[in-house]
This record gives structure tokens, sequence and C-alpha cells, in this order.
């Protein structure tokens, strides 16, 4: 007979360190590249790929950011239940995706647009709208959201 109590317990946990009122808030595109910025560790960014999600509640202050994936040279994976699984235990409402491309140009690639049409599908399932894409280099970014690829439905 097997036994039925061989089941593993699921915790679900989110802890931040500071208070609401604490944390930044994003109202465009040049505020989430600056805060980024600081988080982004530079000495890779000329070398690698690296994909990087903020959580922001309802009101636009950050929750956290992910440091999600680190790729090669000109790709680095992204997974949607990863990226989601993450804003629902953090309870976020929001989120914006960002990539660097160690290149420097800022055009965005078909899978950057893929990625982003996407996230913004999956997204609505969840109820966690999808506020930017962004681009970023060591020293300039581009926003999808600011050049027009892909409209957001703030309905």
């Amino acid at each position: 007979m097997k036994n039925l109590l061989n089941v593993s317990e699921i915790r679900v946990e989110f802890v931040p360190e500071f208070k609401i009122s604490e944390c930044p808030l994003i109202t465009n595109s040049q505020q989430a590249y600056k805060i980024l910025m600081q988080v982004w560790d530079r000495s890779v960014m000329s070398f690698l790929e690296e994909f990087k999600v903020i959580l922001l509640n309802n009101a636009n202050k950050v929750l956290g950011i992910i440091d999600l994936a680190r790729g090669g040279k000109d790709f680095v994976p992204v997974d949607m239940k990863v990226i989601f699984s993450i804003a629902l235990k953090a309870s976020a409402s929001k989120i914006i995706l960002a990539h660097n491309h160690p290149s420097e140009q800022l055009q965005p690639s078909s899978a950057d647009r893929a990625i982003t049409k996407k996230a913004i599908e999956a997204g609505k399932f969840l109820d966690i709208e999808i506020c930017d894409h962004l681009i970023v280099t060591h020293d300039k970014y581009l926003s999808l959201k600011d050049e027009g690829y892909f409209e957001i439905d703030n309905q």
C-alpha cells in the first residue's frame, strides 16, 4: 500500500526588505533605465546578454528586480513560466522587461518583439500588465513602448 502522506509541502513566501513608501516609483522609461543601471553588472554588459524584470505594484512602486537569465553574446533564454511565477509570488500587478545588447545596437530583433508579444499575452491571462520592454547598453536605452513597437492595453 502506498503512503498517501508522502507529499511535499509547498511554501510561497515573499518578504519585502523595504516599506512600499520607501520603494522607488517608475512612471516612465527613463526612470526604469536609471534604476536598472544601479543594479546591472556593467562589467559583463559588453560580453553577455542578460535579462531582468522589474516587478511593480499597482501604484508603479518597485517591489524588486529579478535577474532572470544570462545568455551568450547575442541570445538569452527567457522562460515565461519563471517570470510569471515570480511575479505572482511577489503579488506584482505590473512588470517591465529589460535586457542588454552587448553589440550596443538598440534595434529590437524579431526575437525581442516576439518575447514582448508573448509576455503581453500571458500577462493578460494573469492580470499582470507588461508596462514596457527596455533594451539597454552602458549609456543609452530603447523603450519598445516609447518607440511604438507594441501597444499596451491599460484598461
